[in-house]
């Protein structure tokens, strides 16, 4: 299981998969062919299908149009069997011909692999030796030790440097979609709405005020997100609303220090990192289950742990969190993230809340595990018709009014 550093990605929305990655990818194949007069790239399946709602044309060309004319190939009819987001890269002479290629995927959480056994391009490091929940909830028992106290284990002391980058950035997203307004880009002519929901819950009773604000927190990074600004994966870009309106709001409404938050968010990608090992966090692959769900379970089980939850409470947290987003499909109106997914990722961060207090007041006994609530976000996510992965073609996507604009 590889390091957190490669689960929480700093960078700029909308998508992980549609604009950090083939980001990096055009990065990366620019420098193989310097002197490349052009470039062509051809977008297959997912990516394709919902590539210019997310930027991902406008990514590419950010890198390699300064560099040479480049001409973006839409091949939404093509679906590798690896995986969905697939991406040809060409690089071509002055006379058209080509220079060389490369065929890289993009396989969620801003990671890129080459295809069948060749696993990522930045190779996983194996730093966590335990790899499913049940066997590290043992290694913390066995201890007395909390599920963070594994992570430094892994990871060693450095990894809070890192954490308190990825905290600070969290929180810098938070505040930024709190000052920003306006419209989101897009045709949608959607209506940033975390401004006004946090001026609102400033005069609500303190009964409703902590949830609204919640929702203004997630609303806020998740505005972020949509317009392309700086978000931390968590565990994708499409997500990135949930993990930090839930810390950001217990961090101001408890006075949590700032310890207890990293140690908190080391938890939080302890859990994302074991669903990234043994299924995927990849809303093309899974849908968006695999995208707010796991988000919802991570902010879950960090929540519970600042609250005192023992590794089995916590365990249960985020089992729960992520059940109850069992099925949910990844069905983008006009490929933005916009709707359904700014939503939901403020309702998942409520769900989060709720869970890590149902697990608090609990025993930590409960019948299905994290590890086999893993299993079955797997096999569901395989289980679901392609229309409901990404793809924009099906849902609210294909429901909605703007379905054929």
């Amino acid at each position: 299981m590889d390091s957190l550093r490669q689960l929480f990605r700093i960078g700029k929305g909308p998508s992980s998969s549609h604009t950090i990655a083939p980001t990096r990818a055009a990065t990366m194949f620019s420098k193989r062919f310097p002197q490349a007069k052009g470039f062509e790239v051809t977008l297959y399946g997912s990516l394709a299908a919902t590539g210019k709602g997310h930027l991902t044309d406008v990514a590419i060309l950010q890198v390699l149009e300064p560099l040479a004319p480049t001409t973006i190939v839409w091949r939404a009819d093509i679906v590798h069997s690896f995986h969905t987001n697939g991406m040809l890269f060409r690089a071509l002479d002055n006379e058209g011909q080509e220079l060389g290629q490369w065929t890289v995927y993009s396989v969620g959480g801003g990671a890129l692999s080459e295809g069948p056994g060749k696993g990522n391009i930045i190779p996983v490091r194996d730093i966590y030796p335990l790899h499913t929940l049940a066997e590290i909830q043992q290694w913390c028992q066995g201890r007395g030790a909390g599920y963070w106290q594994y992570v430094e284990e892994c990871e060693g002391p450095e990894i809070w440097d890192f954490l308190h980058e990825i905290w600070e950035t969290m929180k810098q997203a938070v505040r930024n979609g709190l000052e920003n307004e306006g419209t989101l880009p897009g045709p949608l002519n959607l209506s940033r709405k975390a401004s006004n929901y946090y001026v609102k819950a400033q005069s609500f009773k303190p009964s409703l005020q902590g949830r609204s604000l919640v929702y203004a927190y997630a609303l806020a990074v998740s505005e972020e997100n949509a317009s392309g600004g700086t978000i931390v994966t968590a565990p994708t870009c499409g997500a990135s609303g949930v993990v930090p309106a839930v810390l950001y709001h217990l961090e101001h409404g408890h006075g949590f220090t700032e310890t207890k938050m990293l140690r908190a968010l080391a938890t939080a990608g302890l859990f994302g990192n074991v669903v990234k090992q043994n299924a995927s966090i990849s809303g093309a692959e899974v849908g968006c289950q695999g995208e707010v769900g796991v988000a919802c379970a991570m902010a879950s089980a960090a929540a519970c742990q600042l609250f005192g939850g023992t590794p089995a409470q916590i365990e249960y947290a985020a089992e729960m969190g992520l059940e109850h987003h069992l099925g949910m499909t990844c069905d983008p109106v006009c490929g933005l993230v916009q709707i359904p997914c700014i939503e939901r990722n403020a309702f998942a961060a409520c769900r989060a809340l709720d869970a890590q207090l149902y697990a608090n007041i609990s025993d930590g006994q409960h019948q299905v595990s994290f590890d086999h609530v893993v299993e079955v976000m797997k096999q569901t996510g395989h289980d679901l018709p392609s229309l409901y992965k990404e793809t924009a073609e099906g849902g609210l996507a294909k429901s909605s009014r703007f379905a054929s604009k």
